[in-house]
C-alpha cells in the first residue's frame, strides 16, 4: 500500500533548513543592528524624549492593541482577523525596531535618573524586557512562518509561548518608556 502521507504528518515535520536559516539570518541581523547602535555607537545622552523615543512607545502600544485583538480573533474563530492584526503586530514591531535603532543611533542609551524603589522597579522590569525582546524575534518569525505556511498545529504549539513574551516586550516598553522619560 502506497498511500501519500496524510496532511497532518506533513504540517507537523520540521522546517525546510531554508526556512530556518531566513529565521537564522533575520535573527542574526537584529542582534547585529542592536549590538552595534547599543554597544559601538557612541553615547549622546541628554534631554527628554525625542520623536522617535515617543514614537517608539506609540508603535509598542499599538502593537500590544494588536496582539489582544488577533488573540481574542482566533479564540472567537475569526481567523481573517486573527491572521490581518497578527501580521498588523508584526509590522508594528517591525517599524518599532527601525525606529528604535535611530533613536538610539541618534541619542545612545539614555541612562535612568530614577532613585529608590522607583530605580529598583525600572530594572526588574528592564532586565526580562531585554532577555525576552531577544527571544520574541526568532519566535515571533517562527510562529508567522508556521501560521502563514499553515501548520496550525505547530503554529498553535509556539504561539502559546511567543504571544505571552510578544505581549511582555511590547507592555514593559511602554511602561520603561514612560518611567525614562516621564517619572520624577
Amino acid at each position: 500500500m502506497n498511500q501519500a502521507p496524510s496532511a497532518d504528518l506533513r504540517t507537523l515535520a520540521p522546517e525546510s533548513t531554508r526556512a530556518r536559516l531566513v529565521i537564522i539570518a533575520l535573527t542574526g541581523i537584529v542582534f547585529f543592528g542592536v549590538t552595534v547602535v547599543i554597544y559601538l555607537l557612541p553615547s549622546r545622552s541628554g534631554a527628554g524624549p525625542s520623536v522617535l523615543a515617543s514614537l517608539n512607545a506609540f508603535l509598542n502600544a499599538a502593537a500590544t492593541l494588536c496582539l489582544l485583538f488577533g488573540y481574542w480573533s482566533i479564540r472567537t474563530k475569526r481567523i481573517v482577523w486573527h491572521r490581518r492584526s497578527m501580521l498588523s503586530a508584526f509590522g508594528l514591531s517591525s517599524a518599532f525596531l527601525v525606529t528604535y535603532l535611530l533613536h538610539h543611533a541618534q541619542v545612545g542609551s539614555v541612562p535612568f535618573r530614577g532613585q529608590g524603589a522607583l530605580r529598583v522597579a525600572y530594572f526588574v522590569l528592564l532586565v526580562p524586557h531585554i532577555v525576552l525582546a531577544a527571544a520574541v524575534v526568532p519566535l515571533a518569525l517562527l510562529t508567522i512562518y508556521r501560521g502563514w505556511t499553515s501548520r496550525l498545529v505547530l503554529h498553535k504549539r509556539i504561539a502559546r509561548v511567543t504571544l505571552p513574551i510578544w505581549l511582555y516586550v511590547s507592555v514593559s516598553g511602554v511602561l520603561l518608556y514612560f518611567m525614562l522619560y516621564h517619572s520624577a
